[in-house]
């Protein structure tokens, strides 16, 4: 079975468990700080801010944004639903600007036709790691007040103009297991503001800055030593870790060229993608729809996943709450029916990308 993701435990990470062993402090210490450096060097900004992960990352960005009841904030609709769920648990009321169909992630054009003046702040999606078109969103927010908090679980050192994901407002991370950077369960939050980033560590650590000093309602949201010493010496190499990836992708997209009716991931221009997943539309065209698709991969042994079946507001606990705005969005609907996502992780070989490329051709091919 070729795996669509693979999780590999760097050489080095037994060397740093043994240090926060042995130095008996298994919370919120120096790893963590380490770790949060080299987040912020990914990223360029001032500050990174590890928590617990990732869902965490995207509630205390809203948090330490002031978005709360009555507010509301602009997603997209094709997305894991933690950022759905992250603006619920803010109190705000979550309405969507469907997706661009190339990239899948946010379109600024259906984001201009969304905002409202109750708007309170954008929550864009680097969706696959590929980054959103955040110059043209931030152009269409423009004058407006609007706190910008990118959801870039899945975009682990992308770029969109130059810039990396992260750097436009506050950046929201993932270190989830299967992500690029993993340290299990793990998340952060990035900025340059300082003044945000000094009420981020407030909220994550029970609203202290004191010990039984409180400034702050907070909340437990700290990332333990043990996390930050796994995910150090994979930030340490991710340029490599992308690298891989990038070869991979190109690779697929070379070998699934005669494939019938599949649409193979394109990179905007003006954007870079760290491909944590490399996903392909199944069409008309193709001689399979893309269940049939998925079967016979599985069947062959290729491992494969569709993130996400339906777009985030079409299940009945989201259409039935009063703060979800489930206005249809056509494109998120059109790419939950044709997604897949083939392995595209850094231990494939030359010979695992061959067989993926030739069962992919094969099921659409009807042969």
């Amino acid at each position: 079975m070729i795996p669509i993701t693979v999780v590999k435990i760097d050489p080095g990470v037994e060397a740093l468990i043994a240090e926060v062993l042995s130095s008996g402090r298994l919370a919120q210490g120096p790893m963590v700080e380490r770790f949060e450096s080299l987040v912020a060097e990914m990223c360029g900004t001032r500050h990174a801010v590890a928590v617990s992960n990732g869902t965490v990352s995207l509630v205390a960005a809203l948090q330490a944004a002031g978005i709360g009841p009555g507010d509301q904030v602009i997603t997209s609709p094709f997305t894991f639903v933690a950022s759905v769920n992250a603006i619920l648990e803010s109190g705000a009321e979550v309405r969507f600007a469907d997706i661009d169909p190339v990239t899948f992630n946010m379109s600024p054009d259906a984001l201009a036709t969304r905002i409202t003046d109750r708007t309170a702040a954008v929550m864009p999606v680097h969706l696959y790691g590929q980054a959103a078109d955040m110059q043209s969103i931030m152009d269409v927010i423009g004058d407006r007040d609007l706190p910008v908090i990118e959801d870039a679980a899945q975009a682990h050192g992308a770029e969109s103009g130059g810039r990396r994901v992260g750097s436009f407002g506050l950046g929201s991370f993932s270190f989830y297991a299967t992500k690029n950077v993993s340290t299990g369960e793990g998340g952060a939050v990035t900025t340059d503001d300082d003044v945000i980033a000094d009420r981020l560590r407030l909220l994550r650590n029970q609203g202290m800055r004191e010990r039984y000093v409180y400034e702050v309602a907070g909340h437990n949201y700290r990332m333990t030593e043990l996390q930050a010493a796994v995910g150090i010496p994979q930030l340490e190499r991710l340029e490599e870790i992308n690298a891989t990836r990038r070869r991979n992708a190109a690779a697929l997209t070379e070998g699934l060229a005669s494939a019938p009716g599949i649409v193979t991931p394109a990179v905007r221009e003006g954007a870079t993608s760290v491909w944590h997943q490399y996903t392909i539309r199944v069409t008309s065209d193709s001689a399979v729809d893309r269940d049939a698709m998925v079967e016979g991969l599985e069947k062959a042994g290729v491992g494969c996943g569709v993130y996400y079946p339906r777009a985030a507001y079409d299940y009945d606990c989201y259409r039935s709450n009063p703060l979800v705005d489930a206005e249809p969005c056509p494109e998120a609907e059109r790419a939950a029916h044709e997604v897949v996502s083939l392995p595209v992780h850094p231990y494939l070989s030359d010979n695992d990308i061959e067989k993926v490329c030739a069962t992919v051709t094969e099921l659409a091919s009807g042969s």
